[in-house]
C-alpha cells in the first residue's frame, strides 16, 4: 500500500458569506504557487496554498445558486468533474484554466474556460463553453459517459470516462489538440475522438475500480487515480472501498499500481516526477457536504519496484 499524509482541509474563507468549504472536492491542478480545486457540487472553484492553513478563496465559475436539497441540488450541478491547465493558444497567452462536466447527464454539457495572467493565476472574466459539440457524439458511442479526468499531453487533449461497477468501460479518449484549439476559437468544428483506448483496471473488495483523474509526466507516460465505489449508475453515488493510483507508460501500458491508505475517495490529482520518485497530490470526495474535502500528499517511487512496497496488479 501507499500511505498517504493529510496536507490540509480545503476550508474556505466564509467572511463574504460564501461556503465554509469544499467537500465534494473533483479536479485539482498546480497552479505558480496555488492549487486550484473545482467541486462537482458547487458554482466555484477553490484556490488554495498547498501547505498552509489559511483557509482558500473562492472563484465563481458560474451564475445563479444551486438548491440545498440533495438530490434538486444532484440535477442542477454543472457536475464539473474535470479541471485541467491548457498551454497558451490564440488569445490565451499564458495559458488557460478549463473545467468540464462529466456529460452524464445533457445538462452535464457545461464547462468554463479561464484565462491566466503572468503569474499563472485565473485572470479576467470567466468564458462559459457548450461542450455538447465534444461531448454529445460521446454519448452516443459510450453508454453511460461520465468524464472524470482530463489532461493535454504533447498534441493530444485526453479525457478519462470513468466506469460504474455494473459496466465498468473506462478508457482514455484522445483528442488532437490542435483541432480542439480551433473550435474552442469558434474557428474550427467540434472534433472527433483521434483515439479511445479501454482499460481493465481491477478491483478493490470484488468492487471494480473507475478512472477518477489523470496527470501526464515528463516522459510521454502518464499517472491516474482510480476509485472503486459501488454504483450501478454514473449519476448515483455508491459505497467507496478505497482507492488507487496507477502509472502508464508512453506506450499505453499499466506498468503499476498501488493501493492508497487510508482508504478514501480520492477523485484529483497532480503529480511531479523528480528523479526516481513521483509525488503526488490528491483531492477527496467524502460524499458528505457537512465535511471538507482533504489535500493528500504522498511519494510513489518510480518503475515496477520502485519503493519495495506491496503492489496492487490493475
Amino acid at each position: 500500500m501507499l500511505q498517504a499524509r493529510t496536507a490540509r482541509t480545503l476550508t474556505l474563507d466564509a467572511a463574504a458569506g460564501g461556503p465554509a468549504h469544499l467537500s465534494a472536492a473533483s479536479g485539482l491542478v498546480r497552479l505558480r504557487g496555488q492549487l486550484a480545486v473545482v467541486a462537482d457540487d458547487e458554482l466555484h472553484l477553490g484556490l488554495f496554498e498547498p501547505f498552509g492553513h489559511e483557509p482558500g478563496r473562492v472563484f465563481r465559475l458560474f451564475d445563479g445558486d444551486l438548491p440545498p436539497e440533495h438530490l434538486a441540488r444532484k440535477a442542477a450541478k454543472p457536475d464539473c468533474e474535470a479541471l485541467l491547465v491548457l498551454p497558451p493558444f490564440g488569445d490565451f497567452g499564458h495559458g488557460a484554466l478549463m473545467a468540464m462536466g462529466s456529460g452524464s447527464a445533457p445538462a452535464r454539457h457545461r464547462g468554463v474556460l479561464i484565462a491566466l495572467d503572468a503569474a499563472g493565476g485565473p485572470h479576467g472574466p470567466v468564458q462559459p463553453l457548450d461542450l455538447t459539440g465534444l461531448l454529445g457524439p460521446l454519448r452516443e458511442r459510450i453508454a453511460d459517459l461520465n468524464i472524470e479526468g482530463a489532461f493535454v499531453h504533447g498534441d493530444a487533449l485526453s479525457l478519462l470516462q470513468r466506469g460504474n461497477s455494473a459496466r465498468a468501460f473506462n478508457a482514455r479518449i484522445d483528442f488532437v489538440w490542435s483541432d480542439v484549439q480551433r473550435w474552442l476559437a469558434a474557428e474550427g468544428p467540434a472534433p472527433a475522438p483521434s483515439s479511445i483506448t479501454r482499460y481493465e483496471l481491477g478491483a478493490l473488495d470484488g468492487i471494480p475500480l473507475s478512472f477518477t483523474d489523470g496527470a501526464a509526466l515528463p516522459d510521454g507516460g502518464w499517472v491516474f487515480s482510480a476509485a472503486a465505489e459501488d454504483t450501478t449508475d454514473p449519476y448515483a453515488d455508491g459505497h467507496c472501498a478505497g482507492s488507487v493510483v496507477g502509472r502508464v507508460d508512453a506506450r499505453g501500458v499499466v506498468q503499476a499500481c498501488e493501493r492508497l491508505a487510508p482508504a478514501m475517495k480520492v477523485e484529483g490529482l497532480v503529480a511531479t516526477a523528480p528523479k526516481d520518485a513521483i509525488e503526488l497530490l490528491m483531492v477527496t470526495d467524502g460524499d458528505d457536504r457537512g465535511q471538507p474535502a482533504l489535500l493528500l500528499g504522498a511519494r510513489w517511487g518510480a518503475g515496477p519496484t520502485g519503493d519495495g512496497q506491496e503492489r496492487f496488479s490493475c
